[in-house]
Formats: C-alpha cells, structure tokens, sequence
C-alpha cells in the first residue's frame, strides 16, 4: 500500500530543483517536475533547457519590458518573440524566491 507524500514535504523536497520543472519540457517532453534529458544519449541534464525555463519564465511573470501579463508570450513591436526578455527571467526568479 503506498501513501501519498503532504505537498509541503514534497515542495521542500523539489526545493533544490530548478523552479522550471515545475512545467513540461516541450523540447525534450520530459513532464513538468521531472528533469530534462538528452535523448540521443539518454542522459539525465542536471539544469533544465534554456526553452523549459523560458517557458516558466511565461507562465509564472510579468514581463516589465513589453508590460505583458503571466502566461502571455513576450513581444517586440507587435511580433511574438521565441523567448522571453530577460528582466521577464529576473521577475520569475524573484516570484520563485
């Protein structure tokens, strides 16, 4: 019979994770709190994907730049960037904190 672990001891557990996996990879598929890999040689990457934390950067922050809300993907002039701008990063790491 297994017990399902309180979430309070899991986030201490995950604490010292980066706060990006708490969402899904989309470059490797890994699932969110599980860790990027690499999958031609099937390594297990000890920092997230440079997409996976900007995707969280997204999810979790306003951005102070383009002043977009979390979830709504930065922009430059109207277009959509692939990234997020890199204050965006700062106020997710601070969000984290």
């Amino acid at each position: 019979m297994t017990s399902s672990m309180p979430e309070s001891i899991r986030h201490i557990l995950r604490a010292k994770q980066h706060p990006a996996r708490a969402v899904p990879c989309d470059h490797c598929g890994a699932a969110a709190h599980r860790p990027c890999i690499v999958r031609t040689r099937n390594r297990v990457l000890t920092q997230p994907h440079p997409q996976r934390i900007s995707a969280w950067a997204q999810t979790v922050a306003c951005c102070p730049d383009c002043q977009v809300e979390p979830t709504t993907p930065c922009h430059e002039d109207g277009r959509a960037r692939s990234t997020v701008h890199a204050r965006r990063y700062q106020e997710a790491e601070e969000t984290a904190a």
